[in-house]
């Protein structure tokens, strides 16, 4: 499959290294030149045990390349992943800026663009972004309608630092949330040769479940804390 990956910082890149070296032809896709020219090299513009071998790899093969061209990128490939960035504003808002701003540049690509396009957002959003922001703009910029025209998807990560490469060959589970059947389908080949359940649901859901996946985690670490501080009072 030939598929550009926007943003490649920790999740753009491992996503770019894991996918070229399953055969995949993969274009990296980022504003910054620097990480660019590392991509390009084959090198790693992150650090992760194990990622600089694959991208060397994938620049060996010829399955991946970088650019800073964000058209030529949507039209060389049939599927995109959104992997920007979605940090935190001064009020505690999340920033979906940079998610706006690729969603523009697809959009106005796929107005001019016949061949049936899919739209992976693998940024962590909250619950109804997706319908209420991304595919909005999609449709506004391209002129064509989300689902008909061009598919749209959610696909939340699951990635650790440090074990990132094993976490996306051995996820917990493949959660796709579909705009409709051919975009769920497309991934759900994409996918296909991991060893973890896929579970299909609508966009909403699959927003959700990553968020609650996040929430937990972070419950756990709390509830930790809480038990150390109690265990140190306690002269435990």
């Amino acid at each position: 499959m030939r598929i550009s990956i926007f943003g490649l910082g920790y999740v753009g890149a491992v996503c770019a290294g894991c996918l070229s070296a399953r055969g995949h032809e993969v274009i990296g896709v980022d504003v910054s030149a620097t990480k660019i020219d590392l991509i390009n090299q084959g090198k790693s513009p992150i650090v992760e045990p194990g990622l600089g071998e694959l991208l060397a790899k994938g620049i060996e093969t010829g399955l991946l390349r970088g650019t800073t061209d964000f058209a030529a990128a949507i039209r060389d490939s049939e599927l995109s992943m959104v992997c920007v960035g979605t940090p935190s504003e001064k009020n505690g808002d999340l920033g979906l800026g940079y998610i706006e701003s690729v969603c523009r540049e697809i959009g106005f690509v796929l107005r001019e663009k016949n061949n049936w396009h899919t739209v992976v957002i693998r940024s962590t959003v909250l619950p109804g972004t997706v319908n209420n922001v991304v595919i909005p703009i999609l449709e506004d910029c391209s002129g064509k309608k989300a689902g008909v025209d061009f598919g749209v998807a959610v696909n939340p990560e699951f990635l650790r630092e440090s074990t990132a490469i094993k976490d996306y060959d051995f996820p917990p589970m493949t959660v796709i949330g579909e705009s409709d059947p051919k975009a769920g389908d497309i991934l759900e080949e994409l996918y296909r040769e991991l060893d973890a359940p896929i579970v299909r649901k609508d966009i909403a859901v699959a927003e959700m479940i990553k968020y609650t996946c996040n929430v937990w985690h972070a419950t756990k670490v709390t509830f930790a804390n809480e038990i150390g501080n109690i265990a140190k009072a306690a002269g435990v």
